[in-house]
């Protein structure tokens, strides 16, 4: 039998990315789903070639209402509602804080903690009544450690995964669990995104992406989008069912610290160098 047999979900970034691939792991794994984005062309693209079991929804996060219409959808067009993962997200601000500019602040807190937040409300007023449910938040290793997002998109993951605390106490006394996955170096095209390309243009940089992030943490390969969803699939399904307000890292061992062979290579090369002065003074 397949792992989400039978099971409702929506999924906020859908229509590329880890959410596109969660998408398609979610339905081939028996779930029908609702992919929310703002994407309209790639996110239509995808429904119609998973078919029957999934639908297409125009979903700004950030505005309060539109993650609603996403969960009606799932419960007029497949009945209810099980899962909702809360991924879209935005590459935020890059610059030092003093050159961080409000509009881009306030759009990356918009999407990534408030519409974070309007995605758990959302699913707890189907969910709680219903006495089960399963909500799944992304939030990152940059709300982990510091200098692996911008400091906008930094705070906003932090912020998401205490959120995911605070929910998971209160929603699991009515048998809801909220988690978060914190994802390493994952090759998508937010960092496409996040030099100013959109579309087409920003998804032909996952390949470089791929190249540039296998060599920062100490598995010799970047992150890949399957790797998340998997996490995902794992947290909507019953093999979950005790795990509540957890923060999950998914990033090949990225927050143990610098790699150990390019630390070692920097304290053999320190070695060297200081016999070398050593030698010389002789």
């Amino acid at each position: 039998m397949s792992r989400l047999e039978g099971r409702r979900a929506v999924i906020t970034g859908a229509a590329s990315g880890i959410g596109e691939q969660t998408a398609r792991l979610f339905v081939a794994e028996g779930a029908t789903v609702i992919l929310a984005d703002v994407d309209d062309e790639r996110g239509k693209a995808i429904a119609v070639e998973l078919g029957d079991q999934a639908r297409y929804v125009h979903v700004d996060v950030a505005e309060e209402g539109a993650i609603e219409h996403a969960i009606d959808e799932a419960l007029s067009a497949f009945g209810g509602l099980d899962c909702v993962f809360n991924n879209a997200g935005n590459p935020g601000s890059l610059g030092r804080v003093e050159e961080i500019d409000m509009a881009l602040f306030d759009k990356t807190v918009g999407i990534h903690l408030r519409g974070v937040f309007l995605g758990i409300r959302a699913a707890a007023r189907v969910m709680r009544p219903q006495g089960r449910g399963s909500i799944i938040n992304t939030a990152s290793v940059a709300g982990l450690q510091a200098n692996y997002g911008g400091h906008d998109y930094s705070a906003c993951k932090a912020a998401i995964a205490h959120l995911t605390r605070t929910t998971a106490n209160e929603l699991g006394e009515d048998g809801v669990r909220v988690n978060a996955i914190c994802p390493g170096g994952i090759a998508t095209s937010i960092f496409g995104r996040g030099a100013g390309l959109d579309g087409q243009a920003a998804q032909k940089t996952i390949a470089v992406m791929e190249v540039v992030l296998a060599d920062v943490a100490p598995m010799k390969r970047s992150g890949q989008p399957i790797d998340i969803a998997e996490c995902a699939l794992w947290l909507a399904s019953d093999s979950s069912s005790f795990v509540n307000g957890q923060a999950i890292a998914v990033d090949g061992g990225l927050t143990t610290g610098p790699t150990y062979r390019n630390s070692r290579s920097r304290t053999e090369s320190m070695v060297g160098m200081l016999a070398d002065i050593g030698n010389a003074e002789e």
